[in-house]
């Protein structure tokens, strides 16, 4: 693609179709992300299954994920991905996951939209996050501050739109 400001075939495909789009009953995590400036909100839905391997170990895999977007092309592109990105993989390899292997299998997104990729990574953080948490099992740090800073987003969110309904308000 020469001029990176168009969306490529593959988002395309993926926004036009997305896979694993809804949401799971009884999910046993649950992400949510949104970005302040352009307005995207994601949630992303994970049901992890426990296999039994030898020695009383058992390892987790993330068996399904769906996701609920509110966006752009992009936005919905990159939910869709992430989706396939994790399915089949255990909560370590799905944090090893990066808006640049999101990016690399849509081949390209225009730099205007690659915060796209962020709140899908930031979802599906926060679902595992939240899965953690409701298991008590331990929280690694990285993931730890990422949670701090997607909070502190919410809130930042939250806090504008309660500012923005009192304007509101007080203009009628």
């Amino acid at each position: 693609m020469k001029n990176n400001t168009f969306y490529t075939k593959q988002t395309l495909k993926h926004f036009r179709h997305p896979h694993n789009y809804g949401m799971i009953k009884n999910p046993d995590g649950i992400g949510e992300a949104g970005n302040l400036i352009c307005g995207d909100l994601m949630s992303l839905y994970i049901k992890v299954k426990k296999i039994p391997l030898k020695k009383g170990l058992v390892k987790e895999i993330i068996d399904d994920i769906k996701f609920k977007t509110y966006g752009c092309a992009a936005a919905i592109a990159t939910s869709s991905v992430i989706t396939d990105l994790v399915k089949g993989k255990t909560i370590e390899e799905a944090l090893k996951i990066s808006k640049n292997d999101i990016i690399n299998i849509l081949k390209g997104l225009p730099p205007i939209k690659v915060h796209c990729s962020v709140l899908a990574i930031d979802a599906l953080n926060e679902a595992i996050y939240q899965y953690l948490i409701r298991n008590k099992k331990p929280i690694p740090e990285e993931l730890q501050k990422t949670h701090k800073r997607i909070e502190l987003g919410k809130k930042t969110i939250k806090k504008r739109y309660q500012d923005y309904l009192q304007s509101q308000r007080r203009a009628i």
